[in-house]
């Protein structure tokens, strides 16, 4: 599979990614054996960047993630994790983790951007996979802390790179406005841009990916599906759309992508897989993988690829914006 190298850095990722939100039980229970079997047909097909974090059930993905690479030559794969959230004991367990991952809740997330948090996140997050190190570390959500994310979590972060300890360092959010302040305002090497870029939502063509352009960073995109609409060839009611039931108007908007989709001789999914490099600053698609069969279809839909014409005929129906560059 082919790679990409994050701008200014020595960390080159694959076109592809493995995102390992959903193996540590988001939503629903993945099985310690579909998990390891997604991640070792993921290392078959030749994605060798694999992302993850603490919040991902209480650190349930981390250690899956560990454990499944463990056994596969370090310098070949990239792994990134994030900072914020020190997991801690929760003093009050109800049973079940209240975030969406059905994990037992005997630990709790502390939001924490100091020099001390994040320090003490990466060590923790070393211990659970049992890595040696991780080549890529993001802010992870700090929408309502900027000024210590800005000026304690990115410089603790930048003095880490700039000793060789990580790759490359940046911030991963849901929206895009604050990811371009990072850009623009911080060491930040790479963006992780969840939604905002995608056949359905063009917004961070406002901002996060002029930001990038300009500055010499880059983009890694992920929430490409947008929750689940953009997943099927002929989206239908009742889709998730950014984690809500997806309202009428988008299901017929990306119903009316798909049949453009079709007489392209491709699919939804496939372009919504290839729309992120559209843009020169996107070095990376990620994807949520709960077993081996999503493996194989995604790396599917990515290798196939999809034809230019389709771009320039879905800008001629106003179904994306008229400013989406060409892929190159």
């Amino acid at each position: 599979m082919r790679t990409r190298k994050i701008t200014n850095t020595t960390v080159e990722v694959t076109e592809l990614g493995f995102g390992a939100s959903v193996i540590g039980n988001l939503y629903r229970v993945t099985p310690a054996q579909d998990a390891a079997a997604a991640i070792e047909a993921a290392w078959d097909s030749g994605i060798r960047y694999f992302d993850t974090a603490p919040h991902y059930g209480l650190g349930l993905s981390e250690q899956r993630l560990g454990a499944a690479l463990r056994d596969h030559p370090r310098e070949q794969y990239v792994v990134s994790s994030k900072v914020g959230r020190l997991l801690v004991p929760n003093e009050q367990p109800r049973g079940v983790d209240s975030e969406g991952f059905l994990v037992r809740d005997d630990l709790r997330r502390q939001w924490d951007f100091s020099r001390d948090g994040v320090l003490r996140s990466i060590d923790a997050t070393l211990e659970r996979t049992g890595l040696d190190r991780l080549d890529v570390v993001y802010v992870h959500d700090p929408d309502a802390h900027w000024r210590q994310a800005a000026e304690e979590a990115l410089p603790t972060l930048a003095d880490l790179r700039d000793q060789g300890v990580i790759g490359a360092i940046g911030t991963g959010m849901n929206q895009s406005a604050m990811l371009a302040r990072f850009l623009r305002e911080t060491a930040a090497d790479v963006v992780m841009l969840a939604g905002r870029y995608t056949l359905l939502d063009q917004s961070a063509l406002d901002d996060v990916l002029p930001a990038a352009q300009e500055h010499g960073k880059s983009v890694v995109a992920v929430g490409v599906f947008n929750s689940g609409l953009l997943s099927q060839d002929r989206p239908t009611p009742g889709m998730k759309y950014d984690y809500k039931d997806a309202p009428p108007d988008l299901v017929a908007r990306a119903l009316a992508i798909a049949e453009v989709c079709e007489r392209h001789g491709t699919t939804l999914p496939a372009a919504a897989i290839a729309f992120p490099f559209s843009h020169p600053s996107t070095v990376n698609v990620t994807l949520g993988m709960r077993d081996r069969e999503q493996v194989s279809r995604n790396v599917e839909l990515h290798c196939r690829g999809v034809p230019e014409g389709l771009w320039d005929d879905l800008r001629a129906q106003g179904l994306i914006r008229p400013d989406v560059p060409t892929p190159r």
